[in-house]
């Protein structure tokens, strides 16, 4: 442990993974001071998450690694369900064309390749420092601050620090949810499963682009195409079933015998898992916070864990910016529960229902929300979730409509990327161009000058429309008097 560290940071984050890094950065790029502290000495170079959707893209281009990542995955073409004689009785198609977020709709990708970006990212920072091989032992929280004590993990050196913020993505087992004293409300998915991670000796493209759900009532499987030569099968573990025996490399190709075998492909890595349905019930106390799996875990068959974790981290760092440099008060840190924990919830609770198509092939029940496709089967589409009720703390006034919902991502004129072209602070859209008297507390764009601004608008059927940091809209107005009043009144920048 480094002596000379002894500063007030601005926030501290417990756990490095892609939840906790994202985070970093974000909060870094709006000059915070920032501490991150990591159990582990090097990165964990194996696979663990390995899909993202549009939204996260985006959050990754705010951050600065999108087009690096963008080389690095693979576009998915969505996932099939399959009965027993691999009929397919569910598909969820992915658009190939680039979607109203500015990017794919869905992504496979290696998570160490995105982590690599993400460190690579914050390293850059001055204020900015990562304590590797070092874990966090005690908290204790006072009126202006939080003091903790870590604790180097090769030779057991402990050393006080303190930060204005303390944020938890250390995951699962979360000390800092245990320190806020939050217990989970269970929503009752809980399996264990066995994920085999394979790399390819020779190519295989009978196994096919599509992730596969394989639906069997005795032992559901799921199958993923991965960038490059990687491939993926989760499967699900039999009453009984012990951690030695599924991980054999004999059971494990056993299980996988109707698909491949050991000359098609070696073995990356096994784990057992179990999947969960859980969500905190407090995501704050004082000036401790969580996000990611210390604040919720999903079943993977939306591929949405990691996801909602990127938009924990998306949601709360302008907030925690704004806190502390002083435009806002604390009370717009509880509107990140407020917003996060129904959206998240949404996303789990379809997940259990897949899981339950998945382990039942129920179909009148599993399959409610499905659209009919002329042949007889079915389709489901994404969902895209509203924030849950905020108000931002008092923040803003005025027309609340359309609140929550996700702004997408129009292309200006000049061919860039919305996001490109305002950077990591709120905007305002307009129909009509403001009266030049008027000075705005925000950038503005004119959808005259951008005509797929005014398509956006159209879409929410309002004259302009307030888009937070997060790309979330924080209000709208139709009338010229609450247009000039947003516009005056605006949202603070966190940069």
């Amino acid at each position: 442990m480094n002596e000379a560290i002894t500063q007030l940071f601005d926030v501290a984050i417990v756990g490095y993974g892609p939840t906790g890094a994202t985070l970093a950065n974000l909060l870094a790029q709006c000059n915070l001071s920032v501490v991150v502290i990591e159990r582990n000495e090097v990165m964990y170079h194996l696979p663990r998450a390995v899909h993202f959707d549009d939204e996260t893209m985006r959050i990754f281009q705010t951050v600065g690694v999108a087009n690096p990542l963008s080389k690095k995955v693979r576009i998915n073409p969505g996932m099939r369900f399959v009965d027993q004689k691999k009929s397919v009785i569910l598909e969820w198609p992915r658009p190939q064309e680039i979607g109203l977020q500015g990017w794919h709709a869905s992504y496979r990708l290696h998570q160490p390749d995105l982590e690599q970006l993400l460190r690579a990212k914050l390293s850059g920072y001055p204020n900015a420092v990562v304590l590797n091989g070092t874990e966090v032992v005690n908290i204790e929280q006072y009126t202006k601050n939080v003091k903790f004590i870590c604790r180097n993990i090769s030779d057991g050196h402990e050393h006080s620090l303190s930060a204005k913020y303390l944020v938890g993505c250390d995951g699962a087992n979360s000390l800092v949810r245990s320190s806020i004293g939050s217990d989970v409300d269970d929503l009752g998915f809980n399996e264990r499963w066995l994920v085999v991670d394979l790399l390819l000796k020779r190519e295989r493209p009978d196994l096919g682009d599509y992730s596969i759900q394989f639906c069997d009532p005795v032992r559901p499987m799921t199958y993923c195409r991965n960038p490059a030569k990687r491939r993926r099968w989760e499967i699900t573990l039999l009453d009984g079933e012990t951690h030695e025996e599924v991980t054999r490399s004999n059971t494990i190709w056993k299980f996988l015998a109707p698909w491949i075998n050991a000359e098609d492909a070696e073995l990356e890595r096994t784990a057992v898992y179990t999947f969960q349905s859980v969500v905190a019930n407090n995501w704050l106390k004082d000036r401790l916070l969580i996000a990611g799996d210390a604040a919720h875990l999903t079943p993977p068959f939306m591929g949405q864990g990691m996801c909602a974790g990127i938009r924990d981290a998306a949601n709360l760092a302008w907030k925690l910016a704004l806190c502390i440099k002083g435009t806002a008060n604390e009370d717009i840190l509880d509107s990140y529960q407020q917003e996060r924990s129904p959206h998240v919830r949404t996303f789990i609770e379809m997940a259990i229902r897949l899981g339950g198509l998945i382990n039942t092939i129920d179909s009148r029940t599993a399959l409610a929300q499905a659209e009919n496709n002329a042949d007889g089967t079915a389709r489901i589409s994404s969902i895209t979730p509203p924030l849950g009720v905020s108000d931002l703390g008092k923040l803003i006034g005025g027309n609340r409509s359309h609140c929550g919902h996700l702004f997408g991502q129009p292309i200006l004129r000049d061919g860039r990327r919305l996001d490109d072209k305002v950077g990591y602070c709120p905007v305002l859209i307009l129909r009509h161009p403001l009266d030049k008297e008027i000075s705005p507390a925000v950038p503005v764009l004119d959808a005259e000058e951008h005509p797929d601004l005014a398509i956006a608008l159209d879409s929410f059927n309002t004259n302009a429309i307030l888009v937070r940091p997060d790309r979330y809209i924080a209000g709208s107005a139709i009338s010229e008097n609450d247009i000039v009043d947003m516009a005056v009144n605006g949202l603070p920048s966190p940069i």
